[in-house]
């Protein structure tokens, strides 16, 4: 199993303003470049599951394992002989807003699925969250 995280504190939005901005899946593109597109038909909520396809890669069906409204939500991305999960925390601190993405990936070829999406996603988490934060501060 392989995991990484990455975390930023901030008071330029609120917890709801992120979720507002998560939950548009059809949107996702408009604020991050690394988006072709994503499509979500019914609600942003546990059980249902959008399409989304990454600039130069292939089509994916991304599941919604868990969503918790303005706290938190979990996808799940099926490859062979691999799993991703990409968890989403929204949490309220005296610092400020902390946000937290971990992607974790299982599977007997987790070290190929890490090596061809997961660790490019990590790479970009600092610049995606603050282009969020910029974004979401105008919902």
């Amino acid at each position: 199993m392989w995991t990484k995280s990455h975390s930023i504190v901030t008071n330029e939005v609120t917890k709801e303003q992120i979720w507002k901005l998560f939950a548009d899946v059809n949107n996702w593109h408009t604020w991050d470049n690394g988006v072709e597109f994503a499509k979500l038909e019914g609600r942003f909520e546990k059980g249902n599951h959008f399409m989304f396809k990454p600039k130069g890669g292939p089509k994916l069906k991304i599941g919604i394992v868990e969503a918790t409204e303005n706290k938190s939500f979990t996808d799940f991305t099926k490859f062979p002989l691999a799993k991703m999960y990409g968890e989403h925390i929204f949490e309220e601190t005296p610092n400020g807003l902390k946000l937290t993405t971990t992607m974790t990936v299982k599977g007997i070829l987790s070290f190929l699925w890490v090596k061809i999406v997961a660790q490019k996603i990590v790479d970009t988490l600092p610049e995606d969250m603050q282009q969020q934060i910029k974004t979401a501060k105008n919902l």
